[in-house]
């Protein structure tokens, strides 16, 4: 029986080393490595992978740095966010999910052993002794090892492309929502101007009316437009504070930590702009959701070419066993027996795989279809991201180098004019009112381009392209702080 366990085991090794892999799936942060340096890449930020005290406290203390500061800006709006936003850890959990798997599917194919040892008769006067053995492996997964260990591969890069991607999404979502946030709260501070503007107007309107120098009508005007601008200006400091609700809840921020700071102003335009001329060569080449599509249609092959090993019998087990028998009389050996391997079918279930070969056809149809799909979504995602950032620089610096000064020189010569008793208080308070409008739509133009500047990493790396905005509804009016908010 020897000879016949050594050629069981003859057989079985070379199936076993042929699937030998050099990925250790077994590490707790298998693949996040190769993850964070290609979200890296797009967003220039750290990120950690949190799975136990250590981490949490070390990562607990690089948030409350960054959140010292007084004013948070937002480069450490989006580090804090990669940090502790929690939904991004549990995306990372998915990769661990996937590594599970792969890790699994390594150790498939390791056969089960069995030893027994029995006899018969008194301790030590048995009649005899039966030593057994048994090893058994499922013919079904080392036949199918090598395309199962590919599969799981494959599995396991898209993981980390779609760990890489959740990183990029809430990187892009939290500078939008910071640069919707401030511009919110800069849109607030023009609006109280405007507002004193309005009030003053409506005080002087009474005055004149109670002299009987001014309709009811033109006193109405006045008093209305002030009305409605506290309206305004209450809804537009609601979407402000929601805005900032919206950051804190992408930085994963609770408690007293949501007690900070963002600036009042949005950064001035940049001299120039970024050059991607070859924004959509760029994209094909890089966007990580069009290679999750690729791998995608691999691992749909891969897949499919598992049906010419499964397509026979849904399971077959090799089991080869060896036992010895001894029969022992007064103290000696009078009989050795052994027994040999055999084959064990479990459920013999003939099936021609026809259905399953369509299905596989059809999958992989399928996977190729949306990866072709795609790839003209990024192509055309990618022309329109860059167009939107020319274009709103351009518009942006119209207002900036024309409108805005237009109106400042309008305010000017108004108060020239009313101070020689040439223009009445009224005109000179409809100049600055229409100056605050300008403004406005100033700072609402240099906001758009910001949102545009932050959707080309994305849409060149991947990642969630949407604007971060949240519902409003009108709230009662109350005063803006001075200071940051």
């Amino acid at each position: 029986m020897a000879s016949s366990k050594m050629k069981l085991i003859s057989f079985l090794l070379p199936l076993l080393a042929s699937g030998c892999v050099t990925t250790d799936y077994s590490a707790k942060d298998a693949g996040f490595m190769n993850a964070s340096l290609k979200s890296g890449e797009a967003t220039g930020k750290h990120t950690v992978w949190i799975q136990n005290r250590k981490h949490a406290s070390e990562v607990r203390a690089r948030v409350k740095t960054l959140m010292a500061k007084k004013t948070i800006d937002v480069e450490a709006a989006v580090q804090v966010a990669l940090l502790n936003n929690r939904g991004l850890q549990a995306a990372y959990a998915d990769l661990g999910d996937s590594a599970a798997d792969a890790w699994q599917t390594q150790l498939s194919v390791f056969p089960t052993f069995s030893v027994s040892l029995t006899g018969i008769g008194t301790p030590g006067l048995e009649a005899y002794r039966v030593l057994e053995g048994a090893i058994a492996a499922n013919i079904l997964a080392l036949a199918s090892y090598d395309r199962n260990i590919k599969l799981a591969e494959t599995r396991f890069r898209q993981a980390q492309l779609n760990a890489a991607l959740a990183t990029i999404s809430l990187a892009a979502e939290t500078r939008r929502a910071w640069i919707n946030a401030v511009a919110a709260w800069e849109n607030v501070a023009y609006l109280n101007q405007a507002k004193v503007a309005a009030d003053a107007a409506s005080e002087l309107a009474k005055k004149i009316g109670e002299a009987g120098s001014m309709t009811k009508a033109d006193q109405a005007r006045e008093h209305v437009f002030y009305a409605e601008l506290t309206g305004e200006t209450a809804k537009a400091r609601l979407e402000a504070k929601l805005a900032k609700e919206e950051l804190i809840r992408l930085m994963g921020l609770s408690g007293s930590d949501i007690e900070f700071e963002i600036p009042n102003r949005l950064p001035s335009l940049p001299k120039s702009l970024i050059k991607k001329d070859d924004i959509e060569a760029e994209a094909i080449h890089k966007r990580m959701d069009l290679q999750v599509a690729r791998l995608e249609m691999q691992a749909t092959a891969q897949s499919y070419k598992l049906e010419d090993v499964t397509r026979i019998v849904t399971d077959i087990e090799l089991v080869g066993t060896w036992e010895k028998e001894r029969e022992r009389e007064d103290g000696k050996i009078i009989s050795d027996i052994s027994k040999s391997a055999g084959l064990e079918f479990t459920i013999p279930i003939f099936d021609s795989g026809q259905a399953r070969l369509r299905k596989g056809e059809l999958a992989y149809m399928r996977a190729a279809n949306q990866l072709a799909e795609l790839a003209v979504n990024v192509r055309s995602e990618a022309r329109s991201a860059y167009l939107a950032y020319k274009s709103n620089y351009d518009i942006a610096r119209h207002y900036r180098n024309n409108v805005l000064p237009l109106r400042n020189t309008i305010e000017e010569q108004s108060l020239l004019t009313y101070n020689g008793m040439i223009t009445s208080t009224f005109e000179l308070i409809t100049d600055t009112r229409e100056k605050i409008d300008s403004t406005i739509l100033a700072v609402n133009a240099k906001r758009d381009f910001w949102l545009a500047e932050a959707n080309l990493a994305p849409v060149v790396y991947g990642g969630s392209t949407r604007p971060a905005a949240a519902e409003t509804e009108v709230a009662s009016a109350e005063e803006a702080p001075a200071g940051g908010h």
